[in-house]
């Protein structure tokens, strides 16, 4: 492997390689196709090539210096808008339940996915070119209008939820490069009364900011009880399918009718609610499985991230764990009625090709950061 590493000019040690990293997430993401195929088995076979799809990115990416990616940011920046953008030019946008999410190419996929990405990468090379004035207003103020495009676009297709998750990790990503405690401290005391400011505006009737469902739902995560023929049905039902899974479950795959996937209690239980559907079927302890997959990816991350050789590549390993961190909370969240329901996947386990692949990219780049300590010559 020495060898056919030498002869492409890929100067790593195959011992170096983190498999502590590449075992967990590939146990995951079979797990995943399983709890897919539970929940609609004629999405199994789509599962599984992007499953194998995001593991060839991953082995690829790993082997490809991220620092000559990050010399690419500004490209890479640009590409992301372009992508948003094209969604709305007719014949390539795709419009799906109210939304226009998706891109036709030939195959279709989610831009916004892919942005989670490539805002790590372009951020790790702009904050790190800024690490010793990024506490600055300057630097601040110009970090913050370059996320808001991407932030706009996104909100605009309306898909609130990813918006929100990708605000979260720009804030992750600041952090990161090294903002000061004092102006991270500021601004939480601004965020949260302005956060709860927002929640009482937003209950209002006629209020400006929210579309009416996104305004029900909310409203329904407050009071679910009052919302349960409606907005908060499918959040309950889905706190009531996992409690119902006690320990052990269910049984995986039963064709019991009472069940919340063979019930259509809830919509799309292969994405937004495979909690759900992990908790009836494989219970507690099924529960705590994927829990603990997804904080030992987190930790190896963060891991592979100390170790790095420059602040570039810790923020990429430090932006790809916040990313599966956030994005699981929100996902897991939702499904146990703590936040607002919402639409986004839980990470390697929720049926989507984008989204699979897109985390196996960011694995595949984690790879690589911890590759380059140890390269020899």
């Amino acid at each position: 492997m020495k060898e056919f590493l030498k002869k492409f000019n890929l100067h790593y040690n195959i011992k170096d390689y983190r498999f502590g990293l590449v075992i967990p997430v590939v146990v995951l993401a079979v797990f995943g196709i399983f709890m897919v195929y539970s929940a609609r088995p004629d999405l199994m076979s789509r599962q599984v090539l992007g499953v194998l799809l995001g593991i060839a990115a991953m082995a690829a990416i790993s082997l490809i210096d991220y620092k000559w990616v990050l010399n690419l940011y500004w490209p890479l920046y640009f590409l992301n808008l372009v992508f948003l953008a094209a969604i709305w030019i007719p014949g390539l946008g795709v419009e799906a339940n109210g939304a226009r999410r998706w891109l036709n190419l030939g195959f279709q996929f989610q831009p916004s996915d892919l942005t989670k990405i490539l805002m790590i990468l372009f951020f790790a090379r702009f904050l790190s070119d800024r690490e010793r004035e990024i506490s600055s207003p300057r630097v601040i103020l110009q970090a913050v209008g370059l996320i808001i495009p991407s932030l706009a676009m996104i909100f605009s297709q309306p898909n609130l939820s990813t918006t929100l998750c990708v605000a979260a990790l720009f804030c992750a990503l600041m952090f990161l490069a090294g903002l000061s405690y004092k102006f991270v401290g500021t601004v939480l005391a601004v965020t949260i009364p302005t956060i709860v400011i927002f929640l009482a505006v937003a209950v209002q009737p006629n209020q400006p900011f929210l579309r009416d469902y996104q305004q029900e739902r909310i409203l329904a995560w407050l009071e679910p009880e009052k919302y349960s023929a409606d907005e908060s049905y499918q959040q309950l039902n889905s706190v009531m399918a996992i409690g119902s899974g006690q320990l052990s479950g269910k049984g995986y795959n039963n064709d019991a009718t009472t069940s919340v996937k063979n019930g259509n209690f809830v919509s799309e239980p292969q994405t937004d609610f495979i909690f759900a559907i992990i908790g009836e079927e494989l219970g507690f302890v099924g529960c705590c499985a994927v829990i603990f997959l997804i904080l030992l990816i987190v930790i190896k991350c963060i891991m592979i991230g100390l170790k790095a050789k420059d602040t570039g590549g810790r923020i990429i390993c430090g932006g790809v764990a916040a990313l599966i961190g956030i994005q699981s909370f929100i996902n897991i969240g939702v499904a146990t009625l703590i936040l607002p329901n919402t639409g986004l996947s839980l990470p390697f386990v929720s049926y989507g090709l984008t989204s699979v692949v897109c985390f196996f990219m960011g694995i595949g780049f984690v790879l690589n950061v911890g590759l380059q300590p140890n390269k020899y010559q």
